[in-house]
């Protein structure tokens, strides 16, 4: 028996990161922003898996790592930098080791083996080798939070230092890679998944939701970008409507309001759609927030606990499925499910989770810190080592059902949007990045601080007009180098585009490849004058026939110039 208990510790010290064991609980105290947000950290810091740098699905239940879960964790590494729970060159050295085993991880059709393909990565990889896990989907929608990570990531390692240089070139890679356009329809809309046994998921995301993150990632990518009219499409199927005292676009689990918000600073922006109503969608998800609440307040099932400090509905664990009594009519309870409250996407069971008031502080402070401190001192059996545990449901019986399990996607709000309620840190940061900046312009919005964020670049190449003696015009756009050293000689880059880009307007030139030049990365990497002229409608960069064929067939040299137009 003595070897048989060993031999199961010694698996359990395989299995499980060593930190997770040997630190100690803490001991209980009274409810403090500081101890919640160090408390959700630690829930990514120590149960990163200490050979592929995933993060649990789930703890102490071990069953996968979410890739959703991995992207939060590398944002929630940042923040514990800036507070001073660990330092810089620790949250360097940790992303480091997890973007190199997301880049090395195998990419391919096949249905086992691999962890993703075409950029994208499976929604649950398993937790000793980080490949697909049982028949699951090819996640669209956490591939993007994977990706926010990552690009956190990329804007906040910014300093000339091998190990931030090689941090910002492997987050390049691994968004670029991401091919958007083979999931998308011909509008852009993006499907939810991909499977290898049966092919793309029927459904689109389409809004009011959290995919909306996703038509940032996909409008802004300089390699396989979405149509244009992706943005509109999916505004086309909000719902507009009163709930419990707040007009709104509509959305039940407060998450679909919170994870966008994670990442975007929404306040004075607007796109079509919000401007003709007036707000933005910070003041959306603010009005989400205090429907949810006055819902809670309302009560209209008379659930246990339910109160003005205790409330929240999101997508959460729940106690397990059951049909019983209640109040003297049959209710159904449920395990996770996403419940909410709006006029579309309604479910509640009694169960609250902590996570929908803590991703909402930013939004609405006022009370959601209250519903934190209540839930905190009120229920000591819901806190634990990591914050509060998921969820809780004070009606499914007697002594009322406290979750034992806390979860990844539900710990990265709490300890993200603490902090950009405190200092702005995400959000800001993410304000530099040229990916996301260039999909919310891609989607029509416009104001605040985006008309004075870092140009887009489209913006870069400046636009010029050659005329000849024969007052023949040729118009043009012309990048120049990051920065002009005096004496320095720059190569010359001529980008001649394609049939489809002829014209007069000085912009269609720039539609296809030419703006990966302006990238940051690349500009400061191999400086250069990159010229893109525009073909006017009538003419051809060359006059030669294109008799290809002839050319290859008799194996003759190309004439001067027929590259330009092969």
């Amino acid at each position: 028996m003595k070897k048989r208990f060993l031999s199961l510790w010694g698996f359990l010290l395989c299995i499980l990161p060593f930190s997770a064991i040997s630190q100690p609980t803490p001991l209980p105290v009274p409810f403090q922003i500081d101890e919640l947000q160090e408390r959700t950290f630690r829930y990514f810091w120590e149960l990163a898996d200490t050979l592929t740098w995933q993060i649990p699905d789930r703890y102490p239940t071990l069953t996968f790592s979410s890739i959703a879960a991995t992207g939060f964790g590398l944002s929630a590494y940042l923040v514990g930098a800036e507070r001073g729970y660990i330092t810089r060159a620790q949250a360097a050295e940790r992303v480091f080791k997890t973007l190199e085993v997301l880049k090395n991880l195998p990419q391919g059709p096949e249905a086992t083996g691999v962890s993703g393909y075409k950029g994208f990565f499976y929604h649950f990889l398993d937790l000793r080798h980080a490949r697909r896990f049982k028949d699951v989907e090819l996640s669209t929608i956490d591939t993007a939070w994977l990706l926010a990570g990552i690009l956190s990531c990329m804007s906040y390692f910014d300093r000339d230092d091998p190990t931030e240089k090689a941090i910002r070139e492997m987050a390049d890679f691994l968004y670029r890679r991401v091919e958007w356009d083979w999931i998308a329809n011909e509008d852009g809309l993006i499907s939810m998944g991909w499977y290898p046994e049966k092919g793309f998921h029927p459904r689109k995301w389409e809004g009011m939701n959290e995919g909306m993150f996703i038509y940032f990632l996909a409008l802004g990518s300089p390699t396989h970008p979405v149509a244009p009219s992706a943005w509109g499409k999916w505004c086309e199927t909000y719902e507009w409507a009163e709930f419990h005292g707040q007009e709104m676009i509509n959305f039940g689990p407060l998450f679909g309001h919170q994870y966008t918000h994670m990442y975007v600073d929404f306040r004075g922006i607007q796109d079509t759609y919000t401007r003709a109503k007036g707000i933005d969608y910070f003041e959306n998800a603010r009005r989400a927030t205090l429907a949810n609440r006055a819902y809670c307040i309302d009560n209209p099932n008379n659930f246990k606990g339910y109160s003005e400090s205790i409330w929240g509905l999101t997508a959460c664990d729940g106690p397990g499925w059951a049909e019983k009594k209640f109040n003297g009519k049959k209710m159904v309870f449920h395990g996770y499910s996403a419940r909410g409250a709006a006029t579309v996407d309604f479910q509640d069971d009694g169960t609250i989770a902590p996570t929908a008031a803590g991703g909402s502080v930013p939004f609405a402070p006022e009370v959601c810190l209250p519903a934190l401190q209540a839930m905190w001192n009120q229920y000591p059996q819901l806190i634990g080592k990591y914050g509060p545990f998921d969820a809780f449901n004070l009606s499914f019986s007697e002594e009322g059902w406290f979750d034992k399990d806390w979860l990844g996607i539900d710990q990265g709000p709490i300890v993200i949007q603490l902090e950009n309620y405190r200092t702005g840190f995400l959000t800001n940061l993410m304000k530099k990045n040229p990916y996301i900046v260039e999909g919310l312009r891609k989607a029509g919005f416009s104001g605040g601080w985006l008309d004075h964020s870092v140009p887009s670049p489209n913006e870069l190449f400046e636009k010029g007009m050659y005329l000849d003696k024969e007052e023949q015009s040729l118009s043009y756009r012309l990048l120049q180098p990051k920065e002009l050293m005096q004496g320095e000689k720059y190569p010359l880059v001529i980008f001649l585009h394609g049939s489809g880009e002829r014209g007069s307007d000085n912009e269609a030139q720039l539609k296809n490849g030419v703006l990966a030049f302006a990238e940051t990365v690349n500009r400061e990497q191999y400086p250069c004058f990159v010229l893109a002229p525009q073909c006017p409608d009538t003419t051809f960069w060359t006059t030669i026939d294109p008799g290809r064929e002839a050319v290859l067939k008799k194996n003759l040299p190309c004439p001067p110039g027929y590259y330009l137009n092969w």
